[in-house]
Parts: C-alpha cells; sequence; structure tokens
C-alpha cells in the first residue's frame, strides 16, 4: 500500500511539474509573439494579413488534429508497426506514452499562440479597413466582422478536422513519427535519448 501510495504521489510530482513547465513555456512564447505580432503584423496590409491569419489557423488546426490523434491512437498498432520495423514506429510510442503532454503542447501552447498572432493580424485589417471611416459604428461593425470571421473558420475547420482526426489517429500519428524521425534523429538510441529528454 505504501509503495502505491509513493508512486501515485511520484506521478502527481511529475504532472504538476509538467504543468508548471507548460504554464512557464506558454507565458514565454505568448509574450515572445504578443510582441513580434505589435511590431511586424502592425505593418501588413490587408491582402497579407488575411493571408497570415489562413496560415495560423492552419497551424492551429493541424496542431489541435495531433493532439487529438495522440489521445485516440492506439499503442498496440504501433508496437506491431515496430515489430515490422516500420519507420516512424519508435518516436509513434514514445509520444503515446506521453499522450497527455503532446496533447497539452499541441492543443493548449500552440493553439493559444495561433490564437494570439490570428487576433494580432485580423487587429490590422480592422485598422487599414478603418483608416478611411469616421464613422464609429460602422468601424465597431467591421471589427466584429472580422473578429467573429476568424473566430467562425477557426471552429469550423477544427469541426470538420476532428472526425478525420479519430478516424486515422494511428496514421497521422505514424506519419508524424516518421517525419520527426527525419528531420531530427538517426538511429533508434538517439530517437529513445532525445524523446525522453525532451519528455
Amino acid at each position: 500500500m505504501k509503495q502505491n501510495k509513493v508512486k501515485t504521489s511520484a506521478i502527481e510530482v511529475k504532472r504538476y511539474k509538467w504543468a508548471f513547465k507548460m504554464f512557464v513555456v506558454s507565458l514565454c512564447l505568448s509574450s515572445l509573439f504578443s510582441l513580434l505580432s505589435q511590431t511586424v503584423l502592425s505593418h501588413l496590409g490587408v491582402i497579407l494579413a488575411a493571408a497570415t491569419i489562413m496560415l495560423f489557423i492552419f497551424v492551429s488546426v493541424v496542431f489541435d488534429m495531433i493532439g487529438i490523434a495522440i489521445t485516440s491512437a492506439d499503442e498496440s498498432f504501433f508496437k506491431t508497426q515496430l515489430e515490422n520495423h516500420v519507420k516512424g514506429s519508435t518516436i509513434a510510442i514514445k509520444l503515446k506514452k506521453h499522450s497527455e503532454k503532446v496533447c497539452s503542447f499541441c492543443a493548449d501552447v500552440v493553439g493559444d499562440i495561433c490564437g494570439i498572432l490570428s487576433g494580432a493580424a485580423g487587429a490590422c485589417i480592422i485598422m487599414s479597413l478603418a483608416k478611411n471611416i469616421s464613422n464609429s459604428s460602422v468601424v465597431i461593425l467591421i471589427s466584429t466582422l472580422v473578429s467573429s470571421l476568424i473566430a467562425g473558420l477557426t471552429i469550423l475547420f477544427k469541426a470538420l478536422m476532428k472526425g478525420y482526426a479519430i478516424k486515422n489517429a494511428n496514421k497521422i500519428i505514424l506519419r508524424l513519427g516518421k517525419l520527426l524521425e527525419k528531420l531530427f534523429f538517426y538511429n533508434k538510441k538517439n530517437v529513445d535519448k532525445t524523446v525522453d529528454k525532451n519528455f
């Protein structure tokens, strides 16, 4: 009983540490990208700002898809792929074992940052359109429409993506494993060490 309590408390401590790490990372990245949005995005025109918004929405949807897929994926599928020496399966297993952390990072941290940047780009559009408008009611209407459109598009694409992410969870995570393997790793030992270190 005592050993079980010790293990449970150790797991809880790890969760708290991870949550605190995510808080610090999210705070730092949000601050950095908020500063970036105020300096760089403020000089964009309507067309570039709109293209930037679509890019941030796309990134947000992709990472949200990964977050959903990692929680829906079946670890036994990746173990079978590993036995068949399929590339990316080792990383996929590691990611699945840390699914809570992967989901938190993808859906929460990246999602929040994309939301900040989308809002900043939306503000650029509003300011550009409202330059020559003296009627405050029209400016408020433009602001409302732009903000609503950004939120609506984000929700729409995420809603369309969720079903796909759940049905194809294993394929998505295995593809992610292959991609990470190509980008960052050279062999199985490096994969194990790097993934364990990051999580």
